[in-house]
């Protein structure tokens, strides 16, 4: 089985909703959203509908990131990088609690590159997943610049889902799902999310997941064009 959305609603939730079998919640990651708002989605999404939704900022990025312009929180110095401290554990129980109205399957740790492989880093991972409740969610996470022993370490340790982009590596296989995000072009190290796949680029994306799929996989487009190219690959997926 293979599942394809986007990273966000890229259009009008009541046709998402017709076009789409899941979404990656962009929203949760930026500000806290009210109740209201998350139950609203729910009930507007078939009973089928599968979320995904990016944990809270608070969570992973310091205080630094320039992500934070557009929070409706202000943030301290003790948060991000998974770093074991009460604000930390609190946004993560708001993460939670957000995840459960949208009755979400899973949550997406997404690390900025500042989350460096380093034994800092590590350590301050293994007390925050030893503190953290995980409840029913499925937890994934992306780790970027690490290398595939760091990764496979990583994942293995905190019983996590490994995020990959397909055109950069396969995932570290763990378990019966794999769970990607497609951000568009890379050079010199930047990704360019102005980029739109060529046909040959979304077969050749798709061939791969086939040979690595497991018993589930999710497929998030990230890129400018994601909408227009996510529903391209459904057709190619058809075929």
């Amino acid at each position: 089985m293979i599942v394809v959305g986007t990273c966000g609603f890229c259009e009008r939730r009541e046709k998402y909703f017709r076009d789409f079998g899941t979404v990656e919640v962009q929203q949760t990651f930026y500000k806290l959203i009210r109740d209201k708002t998350l139950q609203k989605w729910r009930q507007e999404a078939p009973k089928d509908f599968i979320f995904s939704i990016k944990a809270f900022q608070g969570v992973t990025h310091p205080s630094t990131s320039p992500t934070w312009r557009r929070s409706n929180v202000k943030p301290t110095s003790e948060v991000g990088l998974l770093k074991p401290t009460p604000d930390v554990f609190r946004y993560w129980e708001l993460t939670l609690r957000e995840a459960e109205i949208l009755g979400a399957k899973f949550v997406l740790i997404q690390l900025p590159k500042s989350f460096k492989e380093t034994e800092e880093n590590f350590n301050n991972a293994e007390k925050f997943f030893s503190k953290i409740e995980k409840r029913e969610f499925i937890i994934a996470i992306e780790l970027r610049g690490w290398s595939e022993k760091g990764i496979k370490e990583f994942v293995k340790e905190f019983g996590l889902i490994d995020v990959s982009d397909p055109f950069v590596r396969k995932p570290v296989h763990r378990g019966d799902i794999n769970y990607y995000r497609l951000h568009g072009a890379y050079e010199r190290g930047r990704i360019i999310y102005k980029h739109k796949y060529e046909e040959e680029e979304l077969k050749e994306i798709a061939s791969r997941i086939r040979k690595w799929n497991k018993k589930e996989s999710y497929l998030y487009f990230n890129n400018a064009y994601m909408c227009e190219d996510a529903r391209r690959f459904i057709q190619i997926l058809a075929f």
